[in-house]
């Protein structure tokens, strides 16, 4: 998970659906904003341009009218992400709310011939129930509760070992660039990566950080 700053302008419609007996959420330019707002990705998974689109009620809404059309509670989620936190998970960490959320937790995604596995574990400035709450869902996700999840789950994985292999051989052409051009070139390319709008985001920044501070510092520090 990574900042997400929502859009302050709420779509009018959602007031005047709220007061519908069969309203619905998705009205107007509600998914196209959402959608903008996180990227085009899911917010918990971290994959861009899902197949399997939710517009998430981050608090389970429960019938809540409130709720369930209230513009700061629609997220932009995967249907593998969505079907896993369900109303289970309802004191998860807010990406809309907190600016270094990905500081919180650290992602680690190990590469071995064609397997790939994920760690997610608390940092020393988060030990609390709502981190422990959404690092047991990031789990979840990654791993699958159950045959037709685990499918799921591996296929995320096939894209996150892409992504940070594309990141790996990134970091390898800079370490090696020949020329102060080339390694600017480089640079860019690693910027890129650990962008709110990339896929994966928090895997990568996790990867650089441990790399290379510093450089990870430089990186944050570029004009987008």
């Amino acid at each position: 998970m990574v900042y997400i700053e929502k859009s302050t302008s709420v779509p009018s419609c959602l007031e005047s659906e709220k007061s519908k007996k069969s309203g619905d959420y998705k009205c107007g330019d509600v998914l196209t904003l959402v959608k903008n707002d996180f990227h085009n990705k899911c917010y918990i998974c971290g994959t861009d341009k899902p197949t399997t689109i939710n517009i998430e009620h981050f608090i389970p809404h429960k019938g809540d009218l409130n709720l369930k059309f209230d513009w700061n509670n629609l997220f932009w989620s995967c249907g593998h992400c969505n079907n896993t936190k369900l109303d289970k998970y309802n004191n998860i960490l807010n990406c809309t709310k907190i600016k270094n959320i990905d500081e919180l937790i650290k992602y680690k995604c190990s590469i071995k011939g064609l397997e790939a596995t994920v760690l997610i574990e608390a940092t020393e400035n988060s030990p609390n129930d709502t981190t422990v709450q959404t690092i047991n869902l990031l789990n979840d996700v990654y791993t699958g509760t159950t045959k037709l999840k685990k499918i799921e789950s591996e296929n995320i994985l096939t894209q996150l070992k892409s992504s940070m292999k594309d990141l790996s051989n990134n970091y390898i052409e800079y370490k090696f660039a020949d020329t102060e051009e080339d390694q600017e070139f480089w640079k860019n390319k690693l910027k890129k990566h650990i962008l709110n709008s990339s896929p994966f985001t928090a895997f990568k920044r996790w990867y650089l950080k441990e790399k290379e501070p510093e450089l990870y510092q430089n990186l944050s520090n570029i004009d987008s």
